[in-house]
């Protein structure tokens, strides 16, 4: 199900996260979609959508660290 990290460890080089003990992350799945790891900011965020941006009763607005999705960048594929 897990294919393999996109990035770094969150923790490498002594990394600080805003979850401490847990990671915010990004992986690749088996069938190429993407699975992210992060905080649950829906109740929050949702009446701030821009009016074309929906999220679904399914769906859930995640928040990740910017150096997370920095960091990972050499490892999101082209295509």
């Amino acid at each position: 199900m897990f294919r393999k990290r996109i990035g770094p460890h969150p923790h490498a080089g002594m990394a600080a996260t805003s979850a401490v003990k847990s990671c915010p992350d990004i992986w690749e799945l088996d069938n190429g979609s993407f699975a992210v790891i992060g905080v649950d900011k829906t109740a929050e965020l949702l009446a701030h959508l821009p009016s074309d941006a929906s999220c679904g009763s399914d769906e859930r607005i995640v928040v990740i660290d910017r150096h997370v999705l920095l960091r990972a960048k050499p490892d999101i594929p082209e295509v």
